[in-house]
């Protein structure tokens, strides 16, 4: 499905990585097709045919060059319109001045560790950590929360608790169940209102997929967790994500965004700005400038 350049649409979660010159250990054999340089000009043709001029690149890797390539690519490319970066929050004095020199860099936009990946579940509520999270708050820079699944959403109302400053964006919807059992969703959508009594916490709508679905009950799941979203959070603290090139080994680009339209097509204009550019331009700071430029 292709739509008209009348509408803005930032895609607010794009990835970018070259396994040849950074560290990815996330990044197996397991992951083949996907396990090699992945650059912008690769997911150009798709951004166009569906009417995506503007992106945010998003973090891969714990490390500084990650965030580093992503800025080089910013730099080169104007449809980058901010980059989701890394500090370790866990070494509060090292982030405080990583931090200080990437906010001198109008591109970086917000803060993300791979949170997911660590072994211990309640990682982001160390006092080290939480001190980290500090410094964002202080600083008025976003945290991007990837979640591992449902039960990952209460550590971070507990973050949005403790810091009712900080803008928390849950990346992929905070991971909703599709096919997994009911407790599970009632985890989720538990959580989820909680962290929508938090006015600054918002939600990416990315990273989900229906893949292989011979019933259609993971599309059913899907269309009630978004509608759920939208009932909690309102488009004004929803954005689109493709989660390129991560959603290559489920099903193609796009394939989010036109699930996202098909369940949430009771959405007025005004709402549809909202969830396709406005929220992701106020909740990153970009400039609206540069969008602009990217659409014209």
């Amino acid at each position: 499905m292709t739509h008209p350049s009348r509408e803005t649409i930032i895609d607010a979660h794009l990835h970018v990585w070259d396994p040849s010159r950074g560290v990815y250990p996330w990044l197996g054999p397991h992951l083949a097709p996907i396990n090699r340089a992945m650059a912008l000009p690769e997911v150009t043709p798709a951004l166009a045919a569906h009417g995506v001029s503007s992106a945010v690149l998003v973090q891969s890797a714990d490390d500084d060059f990650d965030t580093d390539l992503m800025l080089q690519t910013a730099r080169s490319d104007r449809r980058i319109v901010g980059v989701v970066g890394y500090v370790p929050l866990h070494r509060p004095s090292v982030a405080a001045d990583r931090l200080a020199r990437l906010r001198d860099d109008p591109l970086f936009v917000g803060v993300r560790n791979l949170i997911h990946e660590r072994e211990d579940p309640a990682w982001i509520l160390r006092p080290d950590v939480d001190h980290g999270l500090s410094l964002l708050e202080e600083a008025g820079v976003p945290f991007d929360f990837v979640a591992a699944g449902p039960a990952a959403l209460g550590t971070a109302a507990e973050a949005a608790r403790r810091h009712p400053g900080l803008h928390l964006v849950l990346d992929h919807l905070g991971a909703p169940p599709l096919r997994a059992g009911l407790d599970h969703t009632r985890t989720w959508s538990h959580h989820l209102e909680f962290l929508a009594g938090c006015p600054r916490v918002y939600a990416k709508l990315s990273g989900l997929y229906v893949g292989d679905d011979p019933d259609g009950e993971a599309l059913r799941r899907l269309g009630a967790h978004l509608r759920t979203a939208l009932r909690l959070l309102g488009p004004e603290r929803l954005m689109y994500g493709g989660d390129w090139p991560i959603c290559l080994l489920h099903e193609s680009y796009g394939r989010t965004l036109d699930l996202v339209r098909q369940a949430l097509s009771e959405l007025d204009a005004t709402g549809w700005r909202e969830v396709l550019a406005g929220t992701a331009t106020r909740v990153y700071g970009i400039d609206p400038g540069r969008v602009a430029a990217t659409g014209s």
